[in-house]
């Protein structure tokens, strides 16, 4: 037990950072033996959901549009993000480890950083094309040419990558005065807690560079879902008003469910020191949730997603094509 205290000592006085220790799921044995199974389960439905629409639409002519395009870029980020942290929390888990390196607690937030700022674009970019697709179909084939969709999309990941780049550089740039971070993983509330004090001020205008650029994608996915929902409610024909819902409706969820699950996260860490044990749970809602949830949300509310899958299967009395 005494090892155990010095392990999760601060490092008073002390700016160089060999190790990070995480605190991980804490709890009995059975506790984390159960934690272990969840988190592999999740894994797998996560996995198995977005590689099963990556494949569909890889399969299906009538799914190569931007829409789907832009879709498989979403399901790749979900599965990158998710690979980036199961694992490993599964691993220190069941070793009984709370060690993680200082260049690999590096490379985990710079990928965790990565593919949700990439995510956050492609959704941005999502939102655009339904705009577009609903609002100003006469000119949708001349705006969302395969060229553009590509270099949309190309921008997103590229813009990811710096977006991380920044601000791991940056914060792993600064002095550590503890090596505790409390959390299943690296990220950056948690790691900014432990830059020293005169320091942090360094961080603040990244911080802000990156509200500035999140608050800007809501804002601007807000106003093409007013326009939308506007042009559909003014459709005079009932059934195209339902396939412009049934194009829409995923998507909206889907951003509502990573826009919701952010702003928790991120709340919890103004809340009260009692609350302070939520914020795990909250991280693991923004960060894994999404990725579980878009292959459901997608197969169960789009007709065409569901027609390819029965039709994959050679079930076709079961699809809608």
């Amino acid at each position: 037990m005494e090892d155990m205290r010095k392990e999760y000592k601060v490092l008073s006085n002390r700016t160089s950072v060999i190790n990070f220790v995480l605190l991980g799921i804490s709890g009995s044995h059975d506790i984390q033996i159960l934690c272990i199974i969840l988190f592999l389960i999740m894994y797998l439905f996560i996995l198995v959901g977005n590689l099963l629409i990556i494949l569909l639409i890889a399969i299906n002519s009538y799914l190569h549009t931007p829409m789907y395009f832009f879709l498989i870029n979403l399901s790749t980020g979900d599965l990158g993000c998710s690979s980036v942290i199961i694992p490993k929390v599964v691993f220190n888990t069941f070793m009984n480890s709370t060690w993680i390196s200082y260049s690999e607690c590096g490379v985990q937030m710079f990928f965790i950083l990565f593919f949700l700022t990439t995510n956050l674009f492609i959704l941005t970019i999502m939102a655009y094309d339904r705009y577009i697709a609903i609002c100003y179909p006469l000119h949708f084939a001349s705006i969302m040419k395969g060229s553009t969709c590509l270099q949309m999309a190309g921008g997103a990941w590229m813009f990811g990558f710096l977006h991380a780049l920044l601000h791991t550089g940056n914060i792993f740039s600064m002095p550590f005065c503890s090596n505790i971070i409390n959390q299943l993983f690296c990220e950056v509330p948690q790691l900014i807690k432990l830059v020293c004090s005169d320091s942090y001020l360094s961080e603040t205008w990244i911080l802000v560079i990156s509200s500035v650029l999140g608050v800007g994608c809501l804002i601007f996915i807000i106003l093409s879902y007013v326009q939308i929902f506007s042009t559909v409610l003014r459709m005079p024909s009932v059934e195209r008003r339902e396939k412009a819902f049934s194009t829409c409706i995923p998507h909206f969820i889907v951003v509502s469910l990573f826009v919701g699950n952010s702003l928790l996260a991120h709340l919890a860490y103004l809340m009260p020191t009692f609350l302070s044990k939520l914020e795990k749970s909250f991280t693991v809602l923004y960060t894994l949730v999404p990725s579980l949830m878009n292959p459901v949300i997608y197969s169960m509310r789009n007709k065409d997603i569901k027609s390819a899958f029965w039709n994959c299967l050679g079930w076709k009395h079961f699809s809608k094509k």
